[in-house]
């Protein structure tokens, strides 16, 4: 397999929060749908949907709130090991190792690498 076909798309945008009501009704007031609500151990995760657009909201009482506070863009890979295997073998900077999350049906698998301009990018596979 090609790299480029390892990723599949655009998985989510990764929204951190002080306020997860607050943030849930006003994206809820713009059209999106909670697509699936979880605890990451005491923080608050809720996936937000809107048609194909993914946000991953988490309440950890340390965002930022002010310009630029996304905290990560998460790219879809059908192979989380080979996803892997190919950023580290680029030299790009990496974050975090392969991680489980117990989210969605089966679970996700995902790690976090380092954009140039220190950007977070989660590399993210679904679990069938």
């Amino acid at each position: 397999m090609e790299w480029n076909e390892n990723i599949t798309g655009l998985q989510h945008i990764g929204i951190p929060t002080n306020d997860m009501d607050k943030t849930v009704d006003f994206y809820q007031k713009i059209g999106f749908e909670i697509a699936h609500e979880a605890m990451d151990g005491e923080v608050r995760v809720v996936f937000l949907k809107l048609k194909d657009l993914v946000l991953e909201t988490y309440e950890n009482k340390a965002a930022a709130l002010c310009d630029g506070a996304v905290d990560h863009i998460a790219l879809n890979v059908m192979n989380i090991e080979e996803a892997y295997k190919f950023i580290t073998g680029l030299g790009i900077k990496i974050l975090t190792e392969i991680t489980f999350l117990p989210f969605w049906e089966k679970g996700v698998k995902f790690f976090i690498a380092q954009g140039p301009n220190l950007e977070r990018l989660e590399f993210a596979q679904y679990i069938k």
